[in-house]
């Protein structure tokens, strides 16, 4: 049981105590030229973890999280110690207080560097929903699906932190019945709602990383959206898979949840039939109770299930690393999108629409499709925490611009 901390945690705050994401800010200020550094969260207030007493504390001088997530758990563990103990005895409060900033008052930057970015395609009822929207008249499931976690290498220079706006991605679309292609801006533009995970700790190519070794090389947890543009996708990706269509924005979390905020919330993995090759054996699963919101301008029009994800992320690691590619500090890899059965539960609008042709109606009469300019769409996860309470990822908001030119 921790207990209580000197700061002022409003009621059911989704950074209580027991949270204590990672991120990257700067203070506003009128003279400007500030620079970013790290802090932790805690209520409305953010920590300045480069002004008080923590190990390796010169490590959060800097605007990315990259050469304290490169220590390794034993740093993660003993950094988080400090910090809650900073925050909860009160002979601490009088050094430590000079340095808490009002959420309000910074300014919230990509929390790390990325480094590659991989994402998977993991929920078994997302993959059947597109099957069946795509391909009525064959298998929902390619014939891989429940034996490798199936995955595209994304593109790392365009992941962009919470808030950042997303323009309308131009490409080569081909309508239904045209003979040849066009180029324009995607008239199909969607969302996927997923939960990333940050690498801390590098591995030398050429080796394995276990789904056992899970734990050891993952700092944190992000919710991420990878915006899709589907028309651009549907005619490029026979036979190499998404390209255009995936690669222009994907956003994420400013607040990067440790995975010791989320020993709580973890739960059985799915059951996996046939047995997974022994390479995917994953016998410490970090199946994970999230509870996810898809907002669109301001009404929850979704609410997908984390927990039915038919992949681990312990498996997801496993089987990128399998062939000898080597993690490195930074790297994010994907869940794909969660989905669970219900309608209510689908996590992209490819799915809530049934490929455009089962309009979502909104309470205000709107009938939805795809997302059009000028949209806000915002995710949001809660999970359980340590001693009772509910902690919640940092929210990822991203507004469509109209397309350039």
């Amino acid at each position: 049981m921790t207990g209580p901390s000197w700061v002022d945690v409003p009621p059911g705050s989704s950074y209580p105590l027991q949270h204590l994401p990672y991120g990257v800010f700067s203070v506003h200020s009128s003279s400007g030229g500030e620079a970013p550094r790290c802090g932790v969260r805690i209520g409305d207030h953010v920590l300045d973890l480069s002004r008080v007493s923590v190990p390796h504390g010169a490590d959060f001088a800097h605007g990315s999280l990259n050469a304290f997530m490169a220590r390794g758990r034993s740093a993660w563990t003993a950094v988080r110690a400090r910090v809650t103990e900073l925050l909860t005895e009160p002979s601490f409060r009088d050094s430590v207080e000079a340095h808490l900033y009002p959420v309000a008052e910074v300014t919230l930057s990509l929390p790390w560097q990325v480094a590659d970015y991989v994402d998977f395609y993991s929920s078994e009822q997302h993959a059947r929903n597109v099957g069946a929207i795509f391909r009525p008249d064959a298998p929902d499931l390619p014939a891989a699906w429940k034996h490798l976690p199936i995955g595209y290498h994304g593109r790392a220079g365009t992941v962009v932190v919470s808030g950042t706006p997303v323009v309308r991605p131009c490409g080569q679309r081909k309508p239904a019945g045209a003979e040849e292609p066009d180029f324009g801006p995607s008239r199909r533009l969607d969302i996927e709602a997923e939960v990333g995970f940050v690498v801390g700790v590098p591995s030398v190519q050429g080796t394995r990383v276990t789904a056992d070794a899970f734990a050891d090389h993952v700092f944190g947890v992000v919710l991420l959206d990878d915006w899709s543009a589907r028309d651009i996708q549907a005619w490029e990706y026979v036979p190499l898979g998404p390209f255009l269509g995936k690669s222009f924005a994907t956003s994420v979390s400013a607040w990067v949840t440790p995975l010791d905020a989320l020993a709580a919330a973890r739960v059985a993995a799915v059951p996996q039939d046939p047995e997974p090759l022994p390479y995917l054996a994953d016998r410490d699963p970090w199946a994970l109770d999230l509870a996810i919101e898809v907002e669109l301008d301001g009404e929850v029009v979704s609410r997908p299930p984390f927990a039915s994800m038919y992949w681990t992320p312990g498996q997801q690691l496993a089987h990128l690393t399998v062939n000898g590619a080597s993690l490195r500090t930074g790297d994010l890899f994907a869940s794909g999108t969660v989905s669970g059965p219900e309608r209510g539960e689908r996590g992209s609008f490819l799915e809530l629409s049934w490929g455009g042709r089962e309009p979502l109606v909104l309470s205000g009469g709107r009938s939805v499709t795809f997302l059009e300019d000028g949209d806000t769409v915002v995710l949001r996860a809660y999970a359980p925490g340590a001693d009772g309470t509910r902690i919640g990822l940092g929210e990822v908001a991203g507004t469509v611009l109209p397309a350039v030119g």
